[in-house]
């Protein structure tokens, strides 16, 4: 069994909700309403989860349901415990209960999406991507396209995760991941002025990595710049000088 990794989305943590809860097996106290038992045990297969005890998690998401049939975060959270369990069956099944009992929510949408993608239906990932993407709720609608257009990119359909890449900058020019992503994708075609374009957009906006010196020292020579290159060689042996693109670098000369 493995646990599940959302690409540059981080699902549990907008899961979970605040508070401390008790991390026991026993059921919930018989005062308790169905709500706040479903609550509770919403809360406690979601902790399962996160630990990794996975068939705790199960039994406390699928009791949380029985007591709250319409309860989409624990369908969802549900769905994530499968696919640890490598039970796709039963995880298709648990995300698409989540769709069907909350078709207007926008996270559901974002984590039936990423499982698709997993599931290589790329045209069902993507179209359930841009449904969360356009919800008027969704103030990082910029990080799902940018999401979908990595999916795309693992089909590969190059000009569907570009359009994806460049729908996300729309939503917000300065989005890092979207600027990096469109500038390999440019290095990877031999475009390298636009991957240049691209990467100044990145470095104008977000603190330059080794790995990124690396890859504009690349574009600036693959562009015939040998000054430029050098620069950036330079800022990347003073800055990250016991790193492996520092190493990488001084062995390429």
């Amino acid at each position: 069994m493995k646990k599940i990794g959302l690409f540059a989305v981080v699902l549990l943590g907008s899961i979970l909700l605040s508070g401390c809860v008790s991390t026991t097996t026993g059921m919930p106290a018989p005062e308790a309403d169905e709500a706040d038992a479903s609550e509770l045990n919403y809360q406690l297969g979601a902790r399962y989860y996160q630990n990794g005890k996975y068939d705790l998690a199960r039994d406390r998401l699928e009791l949380a349901i029985k007591l709250n049939p319409k309860m989409a975060v624990a369908y969802t959270t549900l769905g994530m415990t499968y696919e640890a369990m490598d039970n796709q069956r039963l995880a298709t099944e648990a995300y698409a209960n989540a769709v069907r009992v909350a078709p207007r929510n926008f996270d559901v949408h974002n984590a039936y999406a990423v499982f698709l993608c997993k599931q290589r239906d790329y045209a069902g990932a993507g179209k359930y991507f841009e449904k969360a993407a356009n919800h008027p709720e969704n103030d990082n609608a910029e990080r799902t396209l940018t999401n979908a257009g990595l999916c795309m990119a693992q089909k590969p359909d190059v000009a569907e995760a570009e359009r994806f890449f460049r729908a996300a900058l729309e939503r917000r020019p300065t989005y890092g991941e979207a600027l990096l992503q469109l500038c390999l994708m440019k290095y990877q075609q031999q475009d390298f002025m636009s991957a240049r374009a691209f990467l100044q957009r990145f470095m104008g906006g977000s603190k330059a990595t080794a790995g990124v010196l690396l890859l504009a020292a690349e574009i600036e020579g693959k562009l015939g710049n040998e000054r430029g290159r050098t620069e950036y060689v330079d800022q990347l042996l003073s800055e990250f000088p016991e790193s492996p693109e520092a190493r990488k670098a001084l062995s390429s000369g």
